[in-house]
């Protein structure tokens, strides 16, 4: 595969099995379906692999939907045995959250490569600047407002969300903790939502990269059995096993810290990511 002989994809199986492991711990932590981790990691072994830069970033975003699945699952199921996802949230933002998932993939078939980075950086980049030197006077107010306001910040979560390739936890983290929400609710919640965002965004992101594979017949991530649209099959199976195995750690990590430490270890992941695709746009790498 990409001209890499048995070692090489060797290393590559076992990078991926190890990210899974990390992407489930993290969804446990923060409740973000652990697609801020897997889309960078994904960048990485997919250029490896020898996809085309046009087609990489995508291909990492569908992919890291379709792990967010079950992590998610696994995650909010965790967390809502504990009794800390707030499920009137979870109601009132379902039907925009979805909205903004269909159109998000509608972009995705036709957005240039760029804008997925973009919209990576401008997120995470905003999320650390919140949670490493925000304090709790940056408010917008004391609770999460009712009616269009409340339906407008659903859409926005899950158009982004899919965009991004993120369970929607960075949004809904800061939305709610610039409401004043505690972050542990915040995460808690996070999961739950990371449940509407992964599966209707997958199966955008099938529809987004059916054409790939036909105007890159030469690369074989992109082929049957291989992937299916933006959606690596391969990479896929091997990075959930230990996504799952891994997500309940994270839950009970999170709720174990206290919320300052959550808080700057979140923040200063997102910094971390958010630079790597920084970089990526200034050199085109």
């Amino acid at each position: 595969m990409a001209g890499l002989d048995v070692s090489e994809l060797l290393e590559l199986a076992l990078l991926l099995i190890a990210l899974g492991a990390v992407a489930g711990f993290l969804a446990g932590i923060f409740g973000i379906g652990g697609g801020a981790i897997l889309v960078p990691v994904f960048y990485e072994c997919f250029r490896i692999a020898g996809v085309p830069l046009e087609v990489r970033m995508p291909l990492c975003v569908g992919t890291s939907l379709a792990i967010i699945i079950p992590t998610s699952i696994r995650s909010w199921r965790a967390h809502h045995a504990r009794g800390a996802v707030d499920m009137e949230i979870i109601r009132q933002w379902g039907w925009t959250v979805l909205i903004g998932v269909i159109l998000g993939s509608v972009i995705a078939r036709y957005a240039p490569e760029r804008l997925f980075k973009i919209v990576f950086v401008a997120v995470a980049w905003s999320a650390a600047a919140r949670l490493l030197f925000g304090k709790e006077s940056w408010r917008l107010g004391e609770d999460l407002p009712k009616g269009p306001l409340m339906q407008v910040y659903g859409f926005v979560i899950g158009l982004l969300s899919t965009l991004m390739g993120v369970g929607g936890g960075i949004f809904s983290n800061l939305l709610m903790t610039f409401h004043g929400r505690t972050i542990h609710q915040s995460v808690a919640t996070s999961s739950a939502l990371a449940v509407l965002i992964s599966i209707p965004g997958t199966i955008g992101y099938v529809y987004a990269g059916w054409p790939a594979a036909a105007r890159f017949p030469g690369v074989a991530a992109l082929q049957l059995p291989f992937a299916i649209g933006y959606v690596s099959l391969i990479g896929a199976v091997l990075a959930m096993p230990t996504s799952l195995l891994t997500a309940p750690l994270g839950v009970r990590a999170a709720h174990a810290m206290s919320k300052r430490t959550l808080e700057m270890a979140f923040g200063a992941y997102l910094f971390i990511v958010g630079s790597r695709f920084a970089i990526s746009l200034l050199y085109g790498q």
